[in-house]
């Protein structure tokens, strides 16, 4: 079923969002992983694949316990996790922390440092700071690394694909520049695709699940407002999971 305050899709014929099989999708979840673990919960109980958004790191207080959630739930449930630009940042600063570290400070980057107990960098930070908790970072993320490395920026089933912040509604969605998927595009939710193709996002902080235009968006701002978006898409609708 849809919402009942579904907004029709303007300038947007496309059929109803119709995946191969229903999924949840699940928006930013920013280190709430006492959020993320009964969505978790029931969408194991329902046996229905999952996709997440990206951005599991950062601002909130316990990205490591959701890494570890996200690993331990792998072999349980059918989990995709999709490359967010908090991970793009963070795998940036584990290539060349010098150059990186005080951007990835900034968008929230001490929480994470926090969560793997790496919590004696100073206001004033130092390039040889930066190094030393690059160092400890990556010591305390073991495997996470490789696997996060691995994440796919983008998820298709059916009419509708799942992505962190956007995509260019120019270009067909196997043709997308990752920095379009990760960080963004102009034109997303403005133009309308060709393809017709439904778009499910995060990044951009929205009140609640919000449906217009061909887009889904679902990051309500779990690591503030203490709400976590999961929406369930399938059998022609999209409603709150």
């Amino acid at each position: 079923m849809l919402l009942p305050d579904y907004l029709p899709p303007f300038g947007f014929d496309a059929a109803p969002p119709a995946p191969d099989r229903p999924f949840v999708a699940i928006g930013d979840v920013h280190g709430r992983a006492d959020l993320l673990a009964p969505v978790l919960e029931r969408a194991v109980a329902r046996a229905l694949p999952v996709v997440l958004v990206g951005d599991y790191i950062d601002h909130g207080p316990d990205s490591a316990g959701v890494l570890r959630l996200l690993h331990d739930h792998a072999g349980r449930i059918d989990l995709t996790c999709l490359r967010g630009n908090h991970e793009d940042l963070l795998l940036r600063f584990l290539r060349q922390p010098r150059k990186m570290g005080r951007t990835w400070l900034r968008y929230g980057g001490r929480t994470t440092l926090a969560s793997y107990g790496i919590t004696d960098l100073p206001a004033d930070i130092t390039l040889a700071d930066l190094s030393r908790a690059r160092n400890a970072l990556r010591a305390a993320m073991g495997a996470t690394v490789s696997w996060m490395q691995s994440m796919p920026y983008w998820w298709q089933s059916g009419n509708v694909a799942v992505l962190h912040a956007g995509a260019d509604p120019a270009r067909p969605l196997a043709n997308q520049l990752p920095k379009a998927m990760a960080w963004g595009h102009p034109d997303f939710g403005v133009v309308p695709r060709s393809d017709r193709v439904w778009c499910v996002h995060g990044h951009r902080i929205v009140p609640r699940l919000a449906i217009r235009d061909g887009v889904v968006s679902i990051d309500t701002g779990a690591w503030k407002t203490g709400k976590l978006c999961a929406a369930l898409i399938g059998e022609g609708g999209v409603r709150p999971f």
